[in-house]
């Protein structure tokens, strides 16, 4: 073995790609994820040329040696494959780093040593004409698989930005080559809750509709001006097939159960802040998200800096379509400014262009930074920079039709614009998730896609009407979600949009309750929703029974609905939360940290706090977190406001956020997490206590408790 390396060190030192011939002792199994390919900047090598080739580190050479750290599967020697190994040492298999180059890095993905040759798949195996072919070691050659090393063009100097970018390939000017859907029948029995197949025509009940009134009973003489009444919604629970104690090698979640098949298209900011340990961490979190979407599942890359580009097409994730994915991801180079409007007009421009469509559609966003080219600062004249620019007129929320492709953004570190993202999120009808720790990139990105790859129900839109004829809605407290109240006050609705299996809602509904004379209960409302099933396409109907309160002649002690109460705190809280930030961005810290200790008594004071509900254990806590993230300007800047934004959006769209490192399982902030999203968090997690590399890498941006890093 010692004469096979001698000799391949000779052919290294002479810029030839070798092709390495089958071993006995070859190990046969494939790493799906490759400790070399996160090796940070510090120990990137600079190749020394000697008389006998490159000096090989031991220790990297057998990571290579196994592992290809594009496509991350292992590099089998013969059975007709090519291995390319660059002058920094490091190999990969031909065919990928071939398309590396053609997105054009040329950059090692392992090392980030800059190469002065690369490689390129010519038409035919004719010898250079500046060089003459050469087979050192005289081994056999597969003609189809040998390597032509070229020089590297010269780059291209953008005048305007002064930064060097390299030629790359044309996009189409309409992004109609999305791969075709794998159309799956849609299974003739569906499961009832209970777990026996459905025995009649009637479809199965995905939603359930729970309502409570403030008290269940209310004097005949005494009349209310707010009574307020919870309308709980729950989606049906996911398929028993998916077992949280699943082994991690398993296929993905998606494959085990039917459901509902995903578009996603991803958004990567590679602007020069990312580069480094950031970059490394954000290439792991992709290949992550690539490994767990389904073969009916398409995904498409988006990658901005300055400009931004298509960097790979919306395809299907099959064996295939991962490979390319992961290659494509692995060819990101960060360089250059922040332009996050262009990066999401190409991401829109994906999703309307699609001559096809999958029932679930969604856009992740991630950036570190803020936009330079799109939003002006904030002057005197226009105190607040208008956001609304960053995202595209078609991916603004319709008050009609509701949200089509939400956006769930992601704002990475401490220098990032946490308003920008959180009012992107918010047009749309996505999510905002603070990710203050690098290793928690992962995590949140695993956390997302648990949920998109979890919808049962679509365009679900919530009706109330009062039955009483006296009653009339007063209000209908929905959060972010669109609602209105009918002219005449006696209707009203709600647009909620998708839900994830085993997902909540509830809103608060309050009517004026008249004194009952003579009758011994008064009939309130109904409930009804009309959803589609995205599996079937089918619009689904269901209306609830009628609320009634019982009107006893005499009065009694009220006894007050807990559950009522606990929805009347989390939405306390969030209003003293949209305050605090309010009088924070004001530059009054002392007051907002006051408005969030009234809302800390008040809570304490209330019958789910007494009872020590978990809800309001929670709200508190995270109460006092802002109060700290609140401690100087400095500190607020940093974290404060990220984590604010975050947790407003997570309560106004109940839905799960990822806040600093809240998707650990020890945080209190997991009240909306639903089982899917553990699953594919749990996932990570042991994808991530399983690397080596990736604990090295693991550490935090900035805490508030420390300085900020300087960009």
């Amino acid at each position: 073995m010692g004469s096979a390396w001698r000799r391949a060190k000779i052919a290294l030192g002479l810029n030839m790609c070798v092709y390495v011939p089958a071993s006995a002792d070859e190990e046969d199994s494939a790493e799906r994820l490759s400790d070399a390919a996160l090796l940070p900047p510090a120990m990137s090598m600079t190749p020394t040329p000697s008389s006998a080739g490159l000096r090989l580190s031991k220790s990297v050479s057998r990571s290579s040696k196994k592992t290809c750290a594009i496509c991350l599967t292992s590099m089998k020697r013969g059975n007709g494959q090519a291995i390319f190994t660059a002058e920094c040492s490091h190999s990969f298999h031909f065919h990928c780093i071939t398309s590396n180059v053609k997105h054009g890095s040329q950059i090692c993905p392992v090392c980030r040593a800059k190469w002065k040759e690369i490689p390129f798949e010519g038409p035919n195996l004719d010898p250079h004409p500046r060089r003459a072919r050469i087979n050192p070691v005289d081994w056999h050659q597969h003609n189809d698989l040998m390597t032509i090393i070229r020089r590297l063009p010269p780059p291209r100097l953008d005048s305007n930005r002064n930064t060097m970018t390299l030629r790359q390939p044309s996009e189409p000017g309409v992004f109609d080559d999305d791969e075709s859907l794998d159309h799956q029948p849609v299974p003739e029995e569906r499961s009832s809750p209970n777990g026996n197949a459905a025995a009649d025509n009637n479809p199965v009940r995905t939603v359930e509709i729970k309502t409570y009134p403030e008290v269940s009973a209310a004097p005949r003489s005494k009349s209310y001006d707010n009574f307020t009444v919870l309308v709980h919604l729950k989606a049906a629970v996911a398929n028993s097939g998916q077992n949280l104690q699943r082994n991690m090698s398993n296929p993905p979640l998606s494959s085990h159960t039917p459901r509902a098949p995903v578009d996603l298209v991803t958004v990567l900011d590679i602007s020069g802040s990312m580069a480094g340990t950031k970059l490394a961490l954000l290439k792991r979190a992709m290949g992550f998200v690539i490994q767990n979407l389904g073969s009916s599942d398409r995904l498409s890359v988006i990658a901005f800096s300055s400009t931004a580009r298509r960097l790979f097409p919306l395809h299907r994730m099959t064996d295939a379509g991962r490979q390319q994915a992961l290659q494509a991801v692995n060819s990101l180079v960060a360089n250059g400014g922040t332009n996050i409007a262009e990066g999401l007009r190409k991401g829109a421009k994906v999703m309307e262009d699609r001559k096809e469509r999958n029932p679930v559609s969604s856009i992740i966003l991630l950036s570190d930074g803020q936009d330079t080219y799109s939003v002006n600062g904030s002057s005197g004249n226009q105190p607040e920079p208008n956001y609304q620019l960053l995202l595209p007129l078609s991916m603004h929320g319709s008050q009609n039709t509701g949200f089509q492709i939400p956006v769930h953004s992601f704002g990475f570190g401490t220098d990032h614009d946490a308003s920008s993202m959180h009012t992107i999120s918010e047009i749309s009808g996505g999510t905002f998730s603070f990710i203050e720790t690098e290793s928690v990139i992962q995590d949140a990105f695993a956390q997302c896609i648990g949920g998109l790859l979890s919808v049962v129900v679509q365009e679900l839109q919530v009706g109330v009407e009062c039955m009483h004829p006296s009653l009339r809605l007063g209000s209908l407290k929905a959060g972010s979600y669109p609602s209105r109240v009918m002219g005449d006050g006696r209707s009203g609705s709600i647009d909620v949009g998708d839900l994830y299996a085993d997902e909540e809602r509830d809103f608060l509904v309050s009517v004026n309750v008249p004194a009952e004379l003579s009758g011994i209960e008064t009939s309130l409302m109904k409930v009804r929703c009309v959803y589609k099933d995205p599996l079937t396409k089918e619009m689904v109907k269901m209306e609830s029974e009628e609320v009634r309160v019982e009107r006893p002649e005499t009065a009694g002690q009220e006894v007050i609905s807990i559950e009522v109460d606990r929805q009347r705190n989390r939405l306390q809280a969030a209003e003293a939360m949209a305050q605090a930030r309010a009088a924070a961005e004001q530059g009054d810290l002392g007051g907002a940290v006051s408005v969030l200790e009234s809302c800390r008594k008040a809570l304490s004071e209330t019958v789910s706090a007494k009872s020590h509900d978990r809800l309001c254990v929670a709200l508190d806590a995270e109460l006092k977190e802002m109060q700290e993230r609140m401690a100087s300007r400095h500190v607020y800047e940093a974290s404060g406001r990220a984590y604010i934004l975050s947790g407003l959006s997570s309560h106004s769209w109940q839905r799960a956020t990822a806040r600093g490192d809240s998707t650990d399982g020890s945080s209190l902030v997991q009240a909306y997490q639903t089982p899917s999203m553990a699953e594919m968090l749990t996932r990570s997690q042991a994808t991530l206590l399983g690397s080596p590399s990736a604990q090295r890498l693991i550490r935090p941006v900035w805490s508030f408790t420390s300085q900020p890093n300087p960009r």
